[in-house]
């Protein structure tokens, strides 16, 4: 269906309330009104920066053209990969042989693709993966992933065709605040159903954790194992993901503040943030490989250069007066991922961490394109797009608190109030690593390791 761009808004939305089959949009109705349609496989476009060996289109994608595992079950995606755009080709591009290896066709525009080669819209959902790929940093150390300029050109199509369909946005909205802000309310105005985040929160849980809803958290802390920004971010939906169904629901950031050196450890001796605590949370992880009982989240000792084990630290004042702070250290290579909360009325803390499979951080898109998926048939994110929404406004206030040397930041357009949902069908629970253990030799390229 074409449509004149200049239709107003009321029309617009009168024309969106039905997606490919003739669905309403879960935004409006329940998840459940899609299902009344005969099931059939999905239609989905990919609009990706680019393709390499471990990229996030290549441990996504893989997800989307043969079954996989999830929670021990081979699953069939239910759906089929009908075109791509890529926006770079690399040295070590791999986007062109996984396209032949699958008959799909790469479009020169994101219109094109969404089009099937033609005008309008041919598929009945969208996956927009705008990570990785040789972008500008700006002056604040951001890598200007296009992201917004996917979202708009996606949006331009819809309104052209005047209907929806589902998108998918990989991990944070937006470097910029502000166009993630815009995205978020073009998405709720034109009732598109939209997804977002990390990968890490869907890892299993080791050891079990589940907090109890309504939970009176006193103090929490996060830790990963990688890079300032990039994985700040994951670091910081682990954190949102584990605390946002705590008493009173989310309310909001009020301050945001980048720390390292003598001022992360000046803020722990003023009790803003606790490294006892911060140590239970990295002594959760089985295995690991460290002595037991180690200290090693302290500052220097004596005659020690730096900070030993700690890099920096983001740390969060919430609106309804909770404090926590999401660390970095240098635990190697990205992989690693640790959560730690003090209850109210309990004299130990709550502690686990987030195993992310074999073959580095491959297996965990598992869990998140079957999140995806469930997403892209019902209209509805298993977790609300306001907990990566959040996200995205804490980390570019930790940016701008880096840059002006860890100056705090307050943050009243952080004042985002939102419930979260029981999402524990999205979780790896840990049955996939029964199957697929550590000495299972990773498939190399593009590979996929089929069920045995």
């Amino acid at each position: 269906m074409r449509a004149d761009p200049n239709f107003g808004r009321r029309e617009f939305l009168r024309r969106s309330g039905q997606i490919a089959g003739g669905a309403l949009l879960a935004s409006t109705l329940p998840a459940a009104a899609f299902a009344a349609n005969p099931p059939r496989r999905l239609r989905v476009a990919a609009i990706i920066t680019t393709f390499f060996y471990h990229s996030h289109a290549h441990v996504l994608l893989e997800n989307f053209v043969a079954p996989y595992l999830f929670n021990g079950k081979w699953i069939d995606p239910g759906m089929d990969v009908v075109s791509l755009y890529v926006d770079q080709f690399g040295e070590d591009d791999l986007a062109r042989t996984f396209a032949a290896r699958h008959n799909l066709p790469i479009h020169p525009t994101i219109s094109a693709a969404l089009g099937c080669g033609g005008p309008g819209l041919a598929v009945d959902a969208v996956l927009s993966i705008g990570e990785h790929g040789k972008y500008p940093v700006n002056e604040k150390g951001q890598t200007e992933y296009p992201r917004k300029r996917f979202f708009d050109e996606i949006v331009a199509v819809f309104r052209q065709a005047g209907r929806v369909v589902p998108v998918f946005n990989d991990k944070h909205l937006s470097y910029r605040w502000d166009w993630a802000k815009a995205m978020y309310d073009t998405a709720r105005e034109l009732r598109i159903p939209l997804m977002a985040g990390s990968s890490v929160p869907l890892a299993q849980r080791r050891p079990p954790l589940e907090l109890p809803a309504r939970a009176r958290i006193t103090a929490a802390v996060a830790l990963h194992g990688g890079e300032v920004e990039s994985y700040d971010f994951h670091g910081l939906e682990v954190l949102q993901s584990m605390i946002e169904s705590r008493r009173g629901g989310e309310t909001g950031v009020v301050k945001v503040q980048f720390l390292q050196g003598p001022a992360l450890w000046q803020a722990a001796a003023d009790g803003l943030w606790s490294p006892p605590l911060a140590q239970a949370a990295l002594d959760a992880e089985p295995d690991s490989g460290r002595p037991p009982a180690r200290e090693l989240i302290r500052p220097p000792r004596p005659g020690e250069s730096g900070t030993p084990f700690v890099t920096h630290g983001i740390l969060l004042h919430y609106r309804d007066g909770l404090r926590a702070i999401v660390l970095a250290v240098a635990s190697g290579g990205g992989i690693h991922w640790h959560f730690a909360a003090q209850l109210a009325g309990e004299a130990a803390p709550r502690a686990t961490s987030f195993y992310v499979g074999p073959w580095n951080n491959r297996n965990l898109f598992k869990a998140l394109a079957h999140a995806i998926q469930l997403h892209l048939r019902e209209g509805r994110a298993p977790y609300p797009v306001e907990r990566t929404l959040l996200a995205t406004g804490i980390l570019d206030a930790e940016m701008e608190s880096r840059f002006h040397g860890g100056h705090s930041v307050d943050t009243p357009q952080l004042a985002l109030s939102y419930r979260a949902r029981d999402w524990r069908r999205v979780r790896e629970m840990g049955a996939t690593w029964k199957i697929l253990q550590p000495d299972v030799i990773e498939p190399k390229g593009i590979e996929l390791w089929k069920q045995p």
